[in-house]
């Protein structure tokens, strides 16, 4: 019989039927039976506490979306959250949140964007994405571009990373406020974001370059050296330097072929690379975890060996070559396939030699064999073999100094393991894709798998033209389309090919059936 009576006991805890009902309310998403027991709740003084008055936060919040309760969910919202402040009920980043998203739709960001500014003094309450998007969404809405890019400066400060959505609104209200400094900034904070945008986010970008204020910017003067220099120094891809050119731009849609040309314009699009910092802080990383890890004698040595012999364009992993395949009775590690490898490299760099990383203990046991003698040998003469000590792990070795050289890297391992979770970098699988050369033996032919020839990637070349990559609508990357976005600059326009696909707003048919589009039409600056 105890347990009846524990159970009616419970029924009767009135925090305890509140709790029940008001958790069936916030999942049929029923505003007004909520407020009809807060209201109860609140008349019977019943005792609530965060989680009360979260769920009824959240449900406030939540409705504003439905206009016959909006007016509602804004004046319970507001209720309540002065309700919780008077009872001395802490709030938490979901309390703040909610209360953000009631001001927003009040069209009060100002409060909202104050909510989370003040959340330093409630203990443990820390800032998410979705706790700023309400005040930063409201200020592009009202076009009050300096107070959004308050609040991203904000999110930079305790390192709240924007994402698409963020930053398309920061796009949207730069250009529209005319600020064509900000627009070419989160042009490239998008491309370090993202690889595809997203359909409504390639609409913003063609709302500006079919614009008055984005025909009117730019130079056609400019230090060609110092935009080479630049594409250079960020891996390429991108330079940096600003808007090049003058006059209305073109804008297509289009699609790039397998060799990385543009069928719009017909320009060379990249395989992007790491920028100069991202690989010294990289190597740098590589090496710090590899002195902790290895005997720091040894993996100095290699270090300094590197720095006399640092003109390899190519790394093997020979261990991943060597033992490609060979899970089968009486296989073990092939040398021919890591000769096979070696050769085809120093073929097709007009006879550069690799450089293949084999751990020492691998090495004696080729050196017993008079046929594996003979090319161990041979790439030992001509400097085309490093041998790590016996206790090493030889991944630190070819990773780094594939890494330290910016070389190519042959190995079918996808550096997935503990140690390469250690390096922990955001830019890890950027700088695989445009280095990592798988390889395959197909009947003992050797197929080395290059790096792709560009880069799904937002790219703007050295004549400041643009290639933004919109999210496929298939899983088929031939269904892939670009934005290309050109105008006359210090160089020499590019004839437009055909294979253009018509974009948005005023659109005109060229003579090679590309369709392009531009704002008002302005007597350009002829080329230089």
């Amino acid at each position: 019989m105890e347990n009846p009576k524990k159970k009616k006991k419970t029924s009767q805890n009135p925090e305890a039927k509140f709790q029940f009902e008001l958790n069936s309310c916030s999942k049929a998403k029923d505003l007004r039976g909520a407020i009809s027991l807060y209201d109860d709740a609140v008349l019977n003084n019943t005792r609530l506490n965060q989680h009360h008055f979260n769920a009824l936060l959240y449900l406030c919040s939540n409705s504003v979306a439905d206009h016959s309760l909006k007016t509602t969910a804004l004046d319970y919202g507001f209720r309540v959250f002065r309700h919780m402040s008077s009872l001395g009920v802490v709030p938490n980043e979901a309390s703040v949140t909610a209360v953000a998203r009631l001001a927003a739709a009040k069209g009060d960001a100002d409060y909202a964007f104050e909510l989370v500014n003040g959340m330093g003094k409630y203990n443990n309450a820390t800032p998410r994405l979705r706790t700023y998007d309400p005040a930063l969404f409201c200020f592009c809405e009202m076009l009050d571009a300096d107070k959004a890019y308050e609040v991203e400066e904000h999110m930079n400060g305790v390192g709240v990373s924007l994402e698409e959505a963020e930053l398309a609104a920061l796009l949207k209200v730069s250009a529209r406020s005319g600020r064509a400094d900000k627009v070419y900034e989160y042009l490239h904070k998008l491309r370090s974001c993202v690889r595809c945008v997203s359909e409504s986010t390639a609409v913003v970008v063609e709302e500006w370059f079919c614009g008055a204020k984005a025909s009117e910017v730019g130079e056609v003067e400019f230090d060609v050296g110092q935009v080479r220099e630049g594409v250079l120094r960020n891996g390429g891809g991108w330079h940096g330097q600003g808007w090049i050119g003058k006059g209305d731009w073109a804008v297509n849609r289009t699609s790039v072929g397998a060799d990385g040309h543009c069928c719009c314009c017909g320009e060379q699009l990249v395989c992007v690379d790491i920028d100069d910092s991202e690989t010294e802080k990289f190597a740098g990383s590589v090496a710090g975890l590899a002195l902790e890890r290895e005997v720091k004698a040894n993996f100095s040595e290699f270090q300094a060996w590197l720095e006399k012999h640092d003109s390899y364009e190519a790394i093997v992993d020979g261990a991943n070559v060597g033992l490609y395949k060979q899970n089968f009775a009486d296989g073990g590690f092939s040398i021919s396939q890591l000769d096979c490898v070696v050769k085809e490299l120093y073929n097709q760099s007009g006879n550069k030699w690799p450089l293949v990383v084999l751990h020492n203990k691998r090495l004696r046991g080729l050196m017993e064999n008079p046929s594996s003698r003979k090319l161990v040998e041979e790439w030992m003469n001509n400097g085309a073999l490093y041998t790590t000590p016996n206790g090493s792990n030889d991944d630190w070795y070819w990773l780094f100094a594939a890494v330290k050289l910016r070389c190519l890297l042959v190995t079918n391992d996808e550096m997935r393991d503990h140690i390469f979770e250690l390096i922990g970098s955001n830019f890890f699988n950027q700088w695989k894709e445009r280095h990592q050369v798988h390889y395959t033996f197909i009947k003992g032919n050797l197929k080395l798998q290059m790096p792709p020839s560009y880069s799904l990637v937002i790219q703007e070349s050295e004549k400041g033209y643009w290639h933004v990559p919109l999210a496929p609508g298939t899983s088929s990357e031939s269904s892939i389309c670009w934005l290309c976005i050109t105008r006359p600059s210090g160089h020499d326009a590019v004839a437009t090919v055909s294979n253009g696909v018509s974009s948005c707003l005023d659109s005109q048919v060229d003579e090679n059936n590309a369709t392009s589009i531009s704002g008002k039409r302005k007597e350009r600056s002829p080329p230089s």
